[in-house]
């Protein structure tokens, strides 16, 4: 029978699942104002108005970076006659995400074959990640050049939560006579890539088992592979 942390992942789970999609989008895959590196070394500013996109050069005065007034801006405007150099803007930052891991590949593990499990779980991450945006000005139909921006995104870090795991005689070498789900605590690092509004992670962790029986659970505390997908909340 499932117990109370269970129905507690549940409707975590289809809360965050429901907003996914707005935040992640808001938050990080669309281009806002703000700081962003153009090429190696150059800092620029970029302001996102209504329908243009501004990038202003910058310069370092003393300790300071302000908008470098001696020289001209770049306008991206939704729609030209002609194209564009196109322009690639990174920025890093702070990574705080909530994970699901909904796959998890359990190696084999005294005699028992190797696992593919799918479970309740939540997770807490924190990681370093980088943005890279592209502006480019491919031709429609009408031969008109039409702005285009593509986001790629990376990020590595730690992760730790909790999770619920089918206890039974198999995975206890027969020391647990009935099934029943357990609660865990998982941790371990994670990779995550996102490609415009796609996300997906590759994760790499460890289960604890939280109650009397950890001891005879062959799993505990060894490592598997997982898929993880998030919400952003930074």
């Amino acid at each position: 029978m499932l117990k109370w942390p269970t129905y507690l992942l549940s409707g975590f789970m289809l809360a965050s699942l429901t907003s996914c999609g707005l935040i992640n989008k808001t938050q990080k895959q669309t281009l806002v104002d703000g700081i962003y590196h153009s090429g190696k070394s150059q800092k620029v500013y970029v302001n996102v108005d209504e329908e243009n996109i501004l990038v202003y050069p910058m310069v370092k005065e003393q300790s300071y970076w302000k908008i470098d007034s001696t020289r001209q801006y770049t306008e991206y405007p939704p729609l030209l006659l002609s194209s564009l150099k196109k322009v690639n803007l990174s920025k890093s930052s702070l990574d705080v995400d909530l994970l699901t891991i909904p796959i998890k590949y359990r190696f084999s593990q005294s005699g028992v074959p190797a696992q593919l499990n799918a479970s309740l779980n939540a997770a807490l991450y924190l990681g370093y990640r980088t943005d890279l945006y592209q502006l480019n000005y491919p031709k429609n139909l009408l031969s008109e050049a039409e702005r285009e921006t593509r986001h790629f995104g990376y990020s590595l870090g730690v992760f730790s939560g909790f999770g619920n795991t089918l206890m039974s005689p198999t995975n206890s070498l027969h020391r647990v006579d009935d099934e029943y789900d357990a609660l865990v605590w998982s941790y371990g690092v994670a990779g995550i890539v996102g490609i415009n509004n796609f996300s997906l992670g590759l994760v790499f962790g460890f289960d604890t088992m939280l109650n009397q029986h950890r001891n005879v659970w062959i799993y505990n505390n060894k490592p598997w592979l997982g898929l993880s997908f998030g919400l952003n909340l930074n």
